[in-house]
Parts: C-alpha cells; sequence; structure tokens
C-alpha cells in the first residue's frame, strides 16, 4: 500500500456544495479532474493526470477498505463510504465517496469517482472506526461493498446488512411457519391428520414463495440490475417489466432517467464537439490575426520611421526655404540698391557727357583762340619783314608765338578728338548702362516674384511641415493602436488555448459516459 508522507493532520474543509469529481483508467491512473477536486487536492491539473489515484490516499485508511472498494468494482457495482484523503501539503479533508464503473458492452472501460462533503457525525463515527481497525480492535470485522460487517463464523450477525432480498422474503415466510405446526399440535391434531396439514402448509408456503419471488423479489433484481446498468451507463440488454404497478413504474422512471441522461450526455458532448471544433477555428483565426496584425505593426514602424524621415526632410526644407527666402529678400534689396546705384551712373554719365560738351565747346573756342593767334602772329611776321632790320626780334617772337597757336590747335584738335571719342564712349556706357537699368528692373521685377514664390513654399513647407507632424503623431498613435491590437489577439489567441484546453478536458470528462 502507498504511504503518502508527510502528514499534518490538519482537517481541509470540503464546501458543502462542492463535488469533487475524478476519472481512472482500467489500471486506476486519473484522467480526469474537475476544478473541485484539482483545489481541494492541492495539486495541479498537470500534477494529476496520468498518476496513480492513490496519490491522495491518506496512510490513516485501512488498506482493506480499499481492497474492498476495488473488489467491488471489478464486479461492476458501485462502492460508497467516508474517506480521509489527503492533500498535497499533508493537510487531509473528509469526503463521501461514490465510485462507479463505467461499462461498455458488458466491459469495464474506466472508474468514476464523485465525492461529497461527508457530515461531521459521519467524519467522527469512521475515524474512531479507522483508527480502532489499524490498531487491531476489530479482527472479527471486514469492509464489504463500504459496509463495515463480521466475516467468518460470526459474519451471521451482519444479516440485517448482508442478506439478500430474496432471503429475507424466504425468512420472512419460514419464520411462522413453526408456530403454526405447534399451534395445530396443541390443538390436538396428530398423526395423518398433522401430516396432512404440515404438507398443504408447506405447499401454501412454497406457493407464496414462488409467487413472491416472480411478483415481488425477481422484478426488484431486475430493477435492480436495471439501476446498476444506469449507473455504470451500461444500458444494453435491459430487461423490461410489463408492469403498470408500483415497481413497473419505478423501473419506467429509472429507464426515464437513464434515457434523459443518455440524450443529456450524447447533445452535451455533440455541442462540445461544435465548440471545440469552433475553438479550432478561432485559435486558428486568432493565429492568422495575430500574423497579420504583426505585419501591420511592421509596416506601420516602417511607415511611422519613413514619415519621421519624411518630416524631418520638409523641417529642413521649410528650413532652407526660410533660409532661402531671406536670401531672396536679401537679393531683391540688393538687386533694388544695385538698380538705385545704375540710375546714379546713369545720371553722373549724363552730367559727364554734358561736361565733356562743355569742354568740347571750351576746346572750340581755344581752337579759335589759336586760329586768330596764327592769324596775329602771321600779321606780326609780315610787319617784322616790313620793318627791317628792326622788327627781326619781333619776328621771331611771331615765329613761336605762330609755333605755338599750331601747336595749341593741334593739341585743341586732339583734345577734342579725345573728347568726342569719349562723348561717343559715354554715350554708349550710357546706352548700356540705360539697358543695363531695364535689366536690373527685371532682375528686380522676378527677384520679387522669386521671393513671393519662396515665401509661398516656405509656407506651405511649414503647413506640410506641421502636417507631416501631426500625421507622424497619428502615426504613432496608429502604431499603439496596432501593437496594443497585437497584445489584444496573443491575449485572445492566449485565451481560445485556454478556451481550447478546457473543451479538451470537457471532452475527456464526457467521454466517461460514452
Amino acid at each position: 500500500m502507498r504511504n503518502n508522507q508527510p502528514v499534518t493532520q490538519r482537517e481541509y474543509p470540503v464546501a458543502e456544495n462542492a463535488t469533487l469529481m475524478s476519472t481512472t483508467d482500467v489500471n486506476g491512473n486519473i484522467i480526469y479532474a474537475n476544478e473541485d477536486f484539482v483545489e481541494v487536492s492541492g495539486f495541479s491539473a498537470q500534477e494529476l493526470m496520468g498518476q496513480p489515484h492513490n496519490i491522495v490516499r491518506h496512510p490513516d485508511i485501512p488498506a482493506d477498505v480499499f481492497r474492498d472498494m476495488w473488489k467491488t468494482l471489478k464486479q461492476g457495482e458501485v462502492w460508497t463510504g467516508i474517506v480521509k484523503n489527503r492533500r498535497k501539503n499533508g493537510d487531509h479533508y473528509w469526503v463521501r465517496a461514490n465510485v462507479t464503473p463505467i461499462i461498455r458492452q458488458g466491459k469495464i472501460q474506466s472508474f468514476m469517482s464523485v465525492r461529497t462533503a461527508a457530515k461531521k457525525e459521519e467524519v467522527e463515527q469512521a475515524a474512531a472506526l479507522y483508527a480502532a481497525f489499524n490498531q487491531g480492535k476489530y479482527p472479527s470485522h471486514t469492509f464489504s461493498k463500504g459496509a463495515f460487517i463480521y466475516k467468518g463464523w460470526k459474519s451471521w450477525r451482519s444479516w440485517k446488512q448482508t442478506l439478500s432480498l430474496k432471503q429475507r422474503v424466504r425468512l420472512l415466510l419460514l419464520l411462522p411457519f413453526p408456530f403454526i405446526l405447534l399451534s395445530v399440535w396443541f390443538a390436538g391434531l396428530n398423526g395423518w391428520g398433522l401430516f396432512i396439514h404440515t404438507a398443504i402448509l408447506l405447499s401454501l408456503l412454497i406457493a407464496n414463495e414462488r409467487i413472491f419471488y416472480f411478483q415481488i423479489v425477481k422484478p426488484i433484481m431486475i430493477l435492480n440490475k436495471h439501476a446498476n446498468r444506469v449507473a455504470t451507463g451500461d444500458e444494453h440488454n435491459v430487461d423490461y417489466l410489463d408492469r403498470i404497478d408500483e415497481i413497473g413504474m419505478t423501473q419506467r422512471s429509472v429507464n426515464q432517467l437513464g434515457r434523459m441522461f443518455r440524450w443529456l450526455v450524447n447533445d452535451v458532448s455533440h455541442q462540445i464537439h461544435q465548440v471545440a471544433f469552433s475553438c479550432d477555428q478561432l485559435a486558428a483565426g486568432n493565429r492568422d490575426l495575430y500574423t497579420r496584425t504583426e505585419q501591420t505593426a511592421s509596416h506601420v514602424e516602417t511607415t511611422a520611421s519613413t514619415m519621421n524621415q519624411l518630416t524631418t526632410a520638409v523641417s529642413n526644407n521649410s528650413e532652407t526655404a526660410g533660409q532661402a527666402n531671406n536670401l531672396s529678400n536679401m537679393t531683391c534689396k540688393a538687386a533694388i540698391q544695385g538698380g538705385t546705384a545704375m540710375d546714379t551712373i546713369v545720371h553722373t554719365m549724363d552730367d559727364i557727357a554734358k561736361s565733356s560738351e562743355r569742354i568740347s565747346n571750351i576746346i572750340g573756342v581755344i581752337d579759335s583762340i589759336a586760329f586768330q593767334t596764327n592769324i596775329l602772329a602771321l600779321n606780326a611776321s609780315v610787319e617784322a619783314a616790313r620793318a627791317g632790320e628792326q622788327g627781326r626780334g619781333f619776328s621771331v617772337v611771331a615765329s613761336e608765338v605762330r609755333n605755338l597757336a599750331q601747336r595749341s590747335a593741334e593739341a585743341a584738335k586732339e583734345i577734342k578728338a579725345l573728347i568726342n571719342t569719349s562723348s561717343n564712349n559715354i554715350k554708349i556706357g550710357s546706352k548700356q548702362v540705360n539697358e543695363t537699368v531695364e535689366t536690373m528692373e527685371n532682375i528686380v521685377v522676378h527677384v520679387k516674384n522669386v521671393t513671393s514664390l519662396i515665401g509661398e513654399i516656405s509656407l506651405a513647407s511649414s503647413e506640410q511641415s506641421a502636417g507631416l507632424k501631426e500625421l507622424g503623431r497619428a502615426v504613432e498613435q496608429l502604431e499603439s493602436i496596432t501593437h496594443e491590437n497585437a497584445d489584444y489577439v496573443s491575449k485572445a489567441s492566449s485565451i481560445s488555448g485556454e478556451m481550447k484546453e478546457q473543451t479538451n478536458y470537457l471532452v475527456k470528462a464526457i467521454h466517461v459516459f460514452h
């Protein structure tokens, strides 16, 4: 016998509404345990699955109790009794255990145990009985189908517990027979009369026994067998009673209860398989949705990164456009200033042209003076020649004056030629300056247009930058929401897995009844 240690002798209270259910295979290994059993036992479901059911056996329970239980179950009968079980931490709990073999087509397939909280007086009686039995105080007793009875030659003392219904009926019929014979003998009847009377009474007794057997005992035995088949789930080859009395109607009720239970099990089993199929589809859908959500999250992250880069680029473009706008404004101002300077140059060149004309006029006057001086020098030379020797000196002076006048006239001509050339150059320059002024004015106009466009571009870039920032925040929120959705989908997938696990658990539980 397995001896689970340690034990603390601390009792764990079982709730009155708790139902501890478990099933084992034919070897006694746990194949299903409900939540109440898992919670009360202190083990996890994973720790219980596949383990021998005696993992919860308490050493205070006599080994004969479990030997009797397995003997009863292997006979295809239901066993019940008060049991003390051990929790994982060494504490214990008391339950009334109802163990049933699950039979299909005449063969035991598994065992189902349903436990409920034991009453206080039941616990006290069982604890005292088991303690005394373990101490050897009941050597003439044993356990049979959960009952505590005498064994050996003293077993007759437990007749009230062990006597069958057939034996009870016969005993009740035979019990008055000797008293009837004594009363007849005391009445003076003897000889052949007593023999004939005894034979008649015995015949009536046997007839009554047969009548009781076929009308009461056998139907109740059939009803008991039927009820046991309903309890064990084996409803094949049921003998129906063609009666409408209490026994017949009781069999109908038991049969109807079994049919209702079978219908409920079949319907629930069908629904659970449908739920299991739906859980599979839901789990597959959640996995696909999770994959797609992860892909979406990845795309959103890429989009967010691209949006950040684009926002940065547009922001840089906006700053560059602002700088270009400032430079354009400065260029426009410089062009305007250049236009103003060109106007000043034009005016200056006009003044130079006017001054050149005045100089040309002055040169004309000088040329005229030189011409007149030359004439005067010629006249002086003529007069000096007429004067002879006295006029020779004057003639020399007149000759020098004439030379100077000629040189002055030549210089005046050269100056006039230079002035004319300069005047022509000034006119050409003035024309070019005027053209330059027009070009500068056009440049100023274009620069103003460019400045206006750059200003619009700068404003549009600023608006785009602001819009992209808003869009970036929206994408960040979308990214956050997508990650949250991914988390939710992951949780939903986990819940679907748990639902699938619970559904499989239910399938195992329902499979017990199939």
